[in-house]
């Protein structure tokens, strides 16, 4: 059996941060992942682009997860961080890349700082002995392989480590477990996104949330929400079965290379195998409906092509850990920054119905940001697993706010630090020195306060 310091289950944005951290300071680090590759939601999911690393003008994520869109910069396979002229845009910055580049340069900084790699292995089992992970046991080509290490780090999105340790967790609305609706992203090349900007600027009424679609028009990349009159029409055709009010859509840092964010699938769980496999048919279904849906409806996808769904169905919120301490909505909207904060945020509260149609915004003031305490990606109990990534100690309204990538590399940042702290002090994950933590997180580069 393979011993480690720190093991990373899995290999999402949050996930490669948290196992760099950890090999940085020190630790021999393993990442697991299901994939071929790593970046999750970035990669695996095709969520494009990344927002927000800022709130108002203040870039409050920086350190690792700033170093990676630095790097893809540098290759120009990212336009960095690109701030919104819209007044009504919660949003503060959009920051656009290319996904085969993300792919490489996660792995290329996995690789650099010594981690070692373990693709397409999916956990199976966890073992324990008192409160503690003894081992975890994953399925791969090998069958079945047992991996011990020190400290371990969830960062399956989904809190599998979590469940199957047997630590305390939440799932969706506590009102009746449901979960924000799942989305399959669509790639589209070769678009003509000169006209669908003349038709933007030519059709206003079909973007009512904008205050001027100048705002829309004046990005480099497009990045429209609207479109919902042709929406409208092809519902009453019985053209789109799509339960969305609007088409959202984003441009890569690639000229005409688009990515739909609209599908949507409701009432189905992310967490139950015959409930997600039935989810990427119908997210395939709304696919389809779409391809036909630009074509007729939207001019400069006359000659796009379709090249990609997914490849994996998105999630956006399944289960969450019962944490230390549980982040709310009052926090966020108090604009509360902890003591033991390890990670701040300026993205707004985001909750796509679990019903269908609308999605709640809660907006904060321009410039707020708020902090999220190391006690929420800590168990009350376990005492070698660290959660970071989607999955932390949050409410079902809160966790809207701060599942966003840039955010979640700021946690993977913390907890991978924090386990390095947990193995050369020999102590438990809850008796972390959090001063300590805050001080060395703030030294390689993370914006706390």
């Amino acid at each position: 059996m393979k011993e480690f310091d720190v093991i990373v289950v899995g290999g999402g944005i949050s996930g490669v941060i948290a196992a760099v951290a950890a090999s940085r300071n020190g630790m021999k680090t393993l990442v697991v992942e299901s994939a071929g590759y790593p970046g999750g939601a970035l990669t695996v999911n095709s969520v494009a682009p990344m927002m927000t690393f800022h709130a108002g003008k203040e870039q409050v994520v920086k350190g690792i997860t700033d170093e990676l869109i630095s790097r893809l910069q540098a290759k120009g396979k990212s336009t960095g961080h690109v701030f919104s002229s819209d007044p009504n845009t919660a949003t503060s910055t959009f920051t656009f890349f290319d996904q085969e580049a993300m792919k490489y340069e996660l792995e290329l900084m996995l690789l650099e700082s010594g981690v070692e790699l373990l693709y397409h292995s999916m956990l199976a089992k966890v073992t324990m002995k008192d409160k503690e992970i003894d081992f975890i046991t994953v399925c791969n080509k090998a069958g079945l392989m047992g991996l011990k290490g020190k400290i371990y780090i969830d960062a399956t999105g989904d809190a599998d480590l979590t469940v199957m340790s047997g630590t305390g967790y939440d799932k969706g609305r506590p009102e009746d477990g449901k979960t924000q609706p799942m989305t399959l992203m669509v790639k589209f090349e070769n678009v003509d996104t000169d006209k669908v900007r003349e038709f933007i600027r030519q059709n206003p009424d079909s973007f009512p949330q904008f205050g001027s679609v100048e705002y829309l028009l004046n990005r480099e990349q497009l990045c429209p929400e609207g479109f919902v009159n042709e929406m409208k029409k092809a519902k009453e055709a019985g053209e789109i079965s799509i339960p969305r009010e609007n088409i959202l859509f984003f441009e890569s840092s690639n000229k005409g290379e688009i990515y739909f964010n609209t599908t949507r699938i409701i009432n189905h769980d992310p967490t139950d195998p015959w409930s997600l496999s039935e989810a990427e048919t119908i997210g395939r279904k709304q696919a389809w409906e779409l391809d036909r849906f630009v074509r007729k409806y939207i001019p400069g996808f006359e000659h796009a092509l379709m090249v990609q769904t997914g490849p994996k169905v998105g999630v956006r919120s399944s289960r969450q850990l019962q944490g230390q301490y549980q982040l709310t909505e009052q926090d966020i909207l108090n604009e509360t920054i902890f003591e033991d904060g390890v990670a701040l945020c300026g993205y707004y509260i985001d909750i796509h119905s679990p019903e269908g149609e609308g999605t709640k915004h809660v907006t904060l003031r321009k410039g707020a940001k708020y902090s999220i305490p190391y006690r929420c990606l800590v168990p009350k109990e376990t005492t070698n697993l660290l959660v970071c990534g989607r999955s932390i100690s949050a409410t079902f309204t809160a966790q809207a706010a701060i599942r966003t990538t840039p955010t979640v590399g700021a946690m993977g940042q913390a907890a991978g630090t924090a386990a390095a702290l947990a193995v050369r002090d020999q102590v438990k994950v809850q008796n972390v020195d959090t001063k300590e933590l805050c001080r060395i997180l703030k030294e390689q580069g993370a914006v706390l306060s």
